[in-house]
């Protein structure tokens, strides 16, 4: 019998997203299972966005951290999947699962923490649940809008796009950036408004695992200039772990070919965010390679953290 390590975490999804196929005869979804964040109808110039993220104790933070950057970490996380769909997020509601011999002062630090990171992003916390578990679990869902003509999924990658990056990569367990990081929703923002993005993600399973989901559901392959790749650590594995390691929450889109230079151009003059060109797009019979500074190209294997 097939256990869920067999098959991983998307080919679970894979899996479940079959049993919701099926025509309801309700509005058309314009993006469901398998997107950032679901993209439904709503209204003549926007579409709503609905996502939800779930924070495990031990898996995603540790109760030697500080609660506040936890609770800032629950919402940013989905945050940053609607900043990755272009749109704007409005309202969020908060479930947690909290042991009953927490400290009272802990608990409510991590809802200061989700209400400053609230505050900070025009969110309108609105409700949610408790109950009570063996470990800390928060779970966030967030409602947002986006104009119809800012929309980017993942989806759309062309052969012959060049992929960009904000910041670098491979450094989020280092000082406790998986927690405290900031969603790239202002440069999002700039993004899908000035520029006509073929696809986007937000990097929260590793730079090769994300890439892996836009050649995938865009049905592509990619050439990586390895030395392009911005790194947050010299180090011998920065690499690696830029390749592999998740939770860095950075931008990884595509543009066409005839706008990088533009972008390039007007980018300094709006962020001090880092954004690096680290490849383009081919086709889907090309696979995922990288190359380095000499032009030696060796395949690469998409993968990076799963949860089973």
């Amino acid at each position: 019998m097939k256990k869920l390590m067999d098959v991983g975490e998307f080919g679970f999804i894979k899996l479940i997203s079959r049993l919701f196929l099926k025509k309801t005869g309700k509005p058309k979804i314009i993006s469901g299972i398998g997107d950032d964040t679901a993209v439904i109808p709503f209204n003549r110039d926007n579409f709503l966005l609905l996502t939800t993220d779930m924070l495990l104790e031990d898996v995603h933070f540790k109760r030697s951290h500080p609660p506040y950057d936890i609770g800032h970490k629950a919402l940013a996380v989905s945050i940053s999947d609607i900043a990755a769909m272009g749109g704007i997020p409005r309202y969020a509601l908060i479930s947690v699962g909290l042991p009953k011999k927490l400290s009272l002062s802990f608990a409510k630090k991590i809802f200061e923490g989700i209400r400053r990171t609230a505050r900070d992003y025009g969110i309108e916390v609105v409700g949610g649940d408790t109950n009570c578990s063996r470990k800390i679990v928060i779970a966030s869902f967030v409602a947002g809008t986006v104009r119809k003509n800012n929309l980017v999924l993942r989806s759309r990658a062309k052969e012959g796009d060049y992929i960009f990056v904000t910041g670098t990569l491979g450094g989020a367990a280092d000082k406790g950036k998986h927690l405290k990081f900031a969603p790239r929703l202002p440069e999002a923002q700039y993004l899908a408004g000035n520029f006509k993005l073929n696809s986007m993600i937000d990097i929260s399973d590793g730079l090769l695992a994300d890439l892996g989901h836009i050649l995938s559901t865009s049905r592509a392959g990619a050439l990586l200039w390895q030395d392009n790749i911005p790194l947050a650590s010299k180090r011998e594995n920065g690499i690696e772990k830029a390749y592999y390691a998740g939770e860095d929450f950075e931008l990884l889109f595509t543009v066409p070919k005839r706008l990088a230079k533009k972008l390039l151009k007007s980018w300094p003059e709006k962020f001090k965010t880092k954004l690096s060109c680290i490849g383009q797009i081919k086709s889907g019979n090309f696979g995922l390679k990288a190359e380095d500074k000499n032009g030696v190209r060796k395949k690469l294997k998409a993968g990076g953290f799963r949860h089973f």
